[in-house]
């Protein structure tokens, strides 16, 4: 439903607490004169870029995930976890902090709830505010990415990552891979393995933390992790007895096409990720739109970094750099290079644009 349609199943409280707010000069008394103010003061595409830009500290956040849920009705206890995900996912503040931020976006006329017996204590986002709200957003971020020239020098993937994920089945079926008492290969094996693929990654050491990124993060490297955690998730490769083994369906996907798997193999990234990093397909889908061209990393940082929170010991710069960016070049999705002035750059690829637009934007395009 669109902004005009809820305001009509809304009832006159809530009307002139919208109106309140905007301080929208009409009757308290009349509906229809409260509806059309609002609809005016709403309506105003440079009032609701100003409103977006001047949010509170967490509360974009917030924004950008109610943009980027796939639910279209929500309960109270839903929104405030969603904010509470959203602004502080490792903080100490009370659900009633949060609880707040969800009636401060009711005021502002963000969130309406049902006009039913089944859905007046569930709530929604107005559809085309949705869309304001995202080019708002858009053009926030566009402004703030530093457009640089084409490095000397950058890295890109392509399709290595499906072609790995051949060369891991094929390793798997021509060798008899034991397992340690974990479930995990030995450190020897996995340098066989790492030897074998196209792409090749340090073993992890001793040192530092390794969790939140998949079941075998702790043990791989972050590229092998993601395709042997695939693999297993696929029934692509088994782990029987101590013994790694590749599937019958495992055999078949070397007929597969390579751009299937790697849509697969990209939203299952998604969803192995978004614990750690709940904002990460909205991420995703804003360097999309950012880095049409060559732009700074630390330019991205800027305009998104208040979406993307630290995780343990990795800080927002972290989570960007090497758990987003590094990993979308392993999926072919960026080009990577190095500025002389400006430090890291990155552009998205052809096949990058594809999969953000099929698989983020669909989000609040199909509500």
């Amino acid at each position: 439903m669109n902004l005009a349609d809820l305001l009509t199943y809304a009832d006159i409280g809530q009307l002139n607490r919208i109106a309140n707010h905007y301080e929208c000069s009409s009757n308290t008394h009349s509906k229809h004169e409260l509806i059309q103010s609002i609809l005016v003061t709403l309506g105003n595409s440079s009032f609701i870029e100003e409103l977006v830009y001047d949010l509170p500290e967490g509360q974009l956040s917030f924004l950008n995930a109610l943009l980027f849920d796939g639910r279209v009705n929500y309960s109270i206890e839903e929104l405030t976890a969603l904010a509470k995900q959203a602004m502080e996912p490792k903080g100490e503040r009370p659900a009633a902090y949060f609880r707040d931020i969800v009636v401060q976006f009711t005021k502002r006329g963000w969130l309406f709830n049902g006009s039913t017996q089944q859905t007046k204590y569930l709530y929604r986002v107005p559809q085309d505010l949705k869309m304001k709200f995202m080019g708002v957003i858009r053009s926030k971020f566009i402004q703030l990415a530093e457009v640089v020239p084409e490095p000397s020098v950058y890295r890109e993937e392509h399709h290595l990552m499906f072609e790995d994920m051949k060369l891991l089945l094929k390793f798997t079926d021509q060798y008899e891979i034991p397992l340690n008492q974990e479930g995990f290969m030995y450190k020897r094996t996995q340098q066989q393995l790492l030897d074998f693929l196209h792409v090749k990654e340090p073993l992890v050491g001793k040192a530092g933390w390794r969790f939140g990124y998949g079941r075998s993060y702790k043990e791989y490297p972050d590229r092998l992790a993601l395709l042997y955690d695939y693999a297993i998730h696929q029934r692509y490769i088994a782990e029987n007895n101590g013994i790694l083994a590749i599937t019958d369906e495992g055999t078949h996907v070397f007929e597969k096409s390579s751009d299937e798997e790697l849509m697969q193999i990209f939203r299952y990234w998604l969803r192995l990720y978004k614990g750690a990093i709940p904002s990460l397909a909205s991420v995703v889908y804003w360097i999309g739109e950012c880095a049409k061209e060559w732009i700074t990393v630390s330019s991205l940082l800027e305009s998104m970094g208040e979406i993307i929170h630290p995780f343990y010991y990795d800080t927002n710069e972290a989570v960007l750099k090497q758990r987003i960016l590094q990993m979308m070049m392993h999926l072919g999705m960026v080009r990577i290079g190095e500025h002389e002035e400006k430090g890291q750059v990155v552009r998205m690829t052809p096949w990058g644009n594809r999969l953000t637009v099929t698989c983020n934007a669909v989000q609040y395009t199909s509500r």
